[in-house]
């Protein structure tokens, strides 16, 4: 289940709540004034929290309501993306997996990989390789929904992802039809690379349950493509 539809959930149950209380709180000698004034109470909160802090009370609200299924699925979404990044050489700022741990560092939204994605921006740089480090960074935006698939047959997240891919490929002139090629081909070319380093992936989704530094996680990637590359070397 996604966020979003945990937080629909809370607000139907809420909404039903204060509708219950309206209907039942003559019986119960309750005043009107209390279900309005809860009901003025939410609509100024959320109304504060959509224009004020970017739905980042709503994603702390929610974040407590996550199983440990749904948590353990952020970190093997997370780790897809820290992974093809390391692998296509895209530095790596830092990570956080959860509302609190982002908004600890003033960003907002539920956490993520962090990306230095200067690159996109350079100017005078030549087409080719402008072209071949965007598909490179598609690759990366959807390995999140690759990792899901892989791991757990389908993928929750992602939405975020898709959203920035489309807003990428929109400014290079790119239609929409054209963009979904470009997404599930770009899947299939995330999963394929996981694939290939399962072993550093899932050292790498430990790592970051266990919150390492990017540096320590980087470490443990490298040290399993040493070992892969070692085994697959005939020995003399």
């Amino acid at each position: 289940m996604e966020k979003n539809d945990i937080g629909l959930n809370i607000l139907a149950i809420g909404i039903f709540s204060i509708t219950l209380l309206v209907l039942v709180g003559p019986l119960l000698s309750i005043s009107p004034f209390i279900p309005a004034t809860i009901t003025f109470i939410l609509l100024s909160l959320v109304t504060v929290d959509t224009l004020a802090w970017g739905n980042q009370g709503t994603n702390l609200f929610l974040n407590l309501f996550l199983s440990e299924e749904q948590k353990q699925r952020i970190i093997h979404h997370e780790a897809g993306h820290f992974l093809t990044a390391y692998l296509y050489e895209i530095p790596i700022t830092g990570y956080t997996l959860t509302p609190w741990e982002n908004m600890k560092i003033n960003n907002l939204g539920s956490g993520g990989v962090m990306f230095d994605t200067s690159f996109l921006e350079e100017k005078g740089q030549d087409l080719r390789e402008l072209n071949l480090l965007t598909e490179r960074f598609a690759i990366v935006l959807m390995a999140g929904i690759a990792a899901e698939k892989l791991v757990y047959k389908n993928s929750e997240g992602g939405e975020e992802d898709n959203q920035k891919l489309s807003e990428i490929y929109k400014s290079l002139g790119i239609n929409y039809s054209q963009i979904k090629i470009k997404q599930r081909l770009a899947i299939l070319q995330a999963e394929t690379l996981i694939e290939k380093y399962k072993d550093a992936y899932f050292a790498l989704v430990e790592a970051m349950g266990k919150r390492l530094s990017v540096t320590e996680c980087q470490a443990i990637i490298e040290e399993k493509k040493t070992s892969q590359l070692n085994e697959l070397t005939p020995q003399n």
